[in-house]
């Protein structure tokens, strides 16, 4: 998702941080999650226009989306290692770089392959400003003060994601889908200033251990085929290619786990799914990510293809979510140390299910104003349920394991996400066949946004896994 001195430090986040006041770092880290959420909700806007322009169907561009997800879920679990290795400061400028070269590159494509290739060396930049921004924040604040952090962090995420939107839709309405590339380099210049100015150096408290080559590699591997598989699935294209990846996916992940379990430091720690709460948020938010990754494919799509809204249009429905986002900042703390973690996780993730099951009732003779109050209710839910997510999954981890933890669980996440432009761009092609369309109707997307919600519904079995009084050091709630 640098500098306010030079020196190295290196007490643990348990300490009392010698440290800039952490509402300062969790600003500026999330000046790098801004450049992503603005470039991630820009684009779903655009998507059918630049089909046309490539001379393919809307729902093939979802590879667009995965490959820099892909990219991010590939690279993530090499991140913490680089950073521990030359310093958070040094990689998270360096990745701001090589994100703003990866803008310009998406900018100059002409066809679907360029995209794709223009993708990959952006998400490259990604894969390292989040997760290490993350570690920054992981290693220099108190754990009392983790939930505040988070949601300080996550205030230019949530602009960027309302800018994104309307802008967009603006600039695909009036001027050339490709000036939403563009946008990312004046951010993306004032983002590398801050860190050299106040964010600073931060560097493991011990000697890092040698790197996993070989299980990276394996991870590599299995992690792209896998979702190359799963992308060819959802394109119209021999299914056989698909079948392969996805075999030649599974055999490297499976090798991996083998290989992990004789290593004493793999690139991506598995005994960490011992510790019950960080082992419980993984799965229960992986299921909730692979909604959470379909509904931002679908849903511009839905309105500019099965609505037949403008892209202007869209863009502002689509602000919704971000608004409800946004709304949410203020509920979380209290509503986490009102109930605690499990209860607000059980209640709201049954709510959050049923958000995204709205979005299948749409009509184009819907009013305006009762569409964009349903996706703020959405955005509001869905924050707080990521909230949770991305505060309980640290609240057993030792210390000198964070990095390992933080590498991890932002590999899943990106992973799933992922998958869940996969399973959307599935679930509408055999929604279209079924109905022996060569473009996807208003009734294909509610069959989509219907199936998701289900996937999303099932993580409540995991939630109430949860001890009654998990994370109460975090939030505050004494359970009774």
């Amino acid at each position: 998702m640098s500098a306010l001195s030079e020196e190295k430090l290196e007490l643990p986040a348990t300490d009392q941080p010698a440290y800039p006041d952490y509402r300062v770092i969790s600003l500026i880290v999330g000046c790098a999650i801004f450049l992503e959420q603005v470039d991630g909700t820009v684009l779903a806007t655009a998507l059918p226009t630049m089909a046309r322009d490539f001379g393919v169907s809307a729902p093939a561009m979802s590879v667009a989306i995965t490959s820099y997800l892909l990219a991010l879920a590939v690279l993530i679990p090499v991140s913490g290692a680089i950073a521990d290795r030359f310093g958070a400061k040094r990689v998270f400028n360096s990745a701001m770089v090589v994100f703003i070269v990866g803008s310009i590159l998406c900018s100059l494509t002409h066809n679907l392959p360029m995209m794709v290739a223009a993708r990959l060396v952006q998400g490259a930049g990604g894969a390292m400003m989040g997760p290490v921004g993350r570690l920054v924040i992981l290693r220099t604040v108190e754990r009392k003060h983790l939930v505040s952090s988070m949601m300080w962090t996550l205030i230019p995420a949530v602009l960027g994601t309302m800018a994104g939107p309307p802008l967009g839709g603006f600039i695909v309405e009036y001027f050339d889908w490709r000036w939403i590339f563009y946008i990312n380099v004046p951010t993306g210049l004032l983002g590398y200033w801050l860190v050299r100015r106040y964010v600073p150096e931060v560097h493991a408290a011990t000697r890092p251990a040698p790197f996993d080559w070989l299980g990276f590699a394996l991870c590599s591997i299995g992690l792209s085929c896998l979702l190359f598989g799963l992308e060819l699935f959802g394109q119209n294209t021999d299914a056989r290619n698909g079948m392969v990846l996805v075999a030649i996916g599974t055999a490297a992940c499976l090798a991996y786990i083998r290989h992990a379990r004789r290593r004493e430091h793999p690139a991506v720690d598995l005994t960490l799914l011992r510790i019950d709460s960080f082992r419980l948020s993984v799965i229960s938010g992986a299921l909730m990510r692979i909604t959470q990754g379909a509904q931002p494919f679908l849903l511009p799509l839905l309105l500019q293809i099965g609505l037949g809204f403008s892209a202007l249009r869209s863009g502002q429905l689509i602000l919704a979510i971000s608004v409800g986002a946004l709304l949410a900042r203020a509920l979380t703390t209290r509503l986490l140390r009102w109930i605690g973690f499990r209860r607000v996780m059980v209640y709201n993730g049954v709510l959050a299910g049923f958000s995204y099951a709205v979005c299948a009732f749409f009509r184009a003779d819907w009013p305006f104003w009762l569409m964009f109050g349903l996706l703020v209710c959405c955005g509001v839910i869905m924050s707080v349920q990521f909230t949770a997510y991305n505060t309980i999954a640290y609240e057993a981890v030792p210390t000198d394991r964070m990095s390992a933890a933080n590498s991890f669980y932002s590999t899943l996440q990106q992973l799933m996400l992922s998958v869940g432009v996969c399973c959307g761009a599935l679930i509408l092609k055999l929604a279209m066949a079924a109905s022996h369309n060569t473009e996807p109707s208003r009734l294909n997307f509610s069959v989509a946004f219907g199936v998701v919600t289900l996937i999303s519904l099932s993580s409540t079995y995991w939630h109430r896994a949860f001890a009654p009084d998990a994370g109460h050091e975090m939030s505050g709630h004494r359970h009774r």
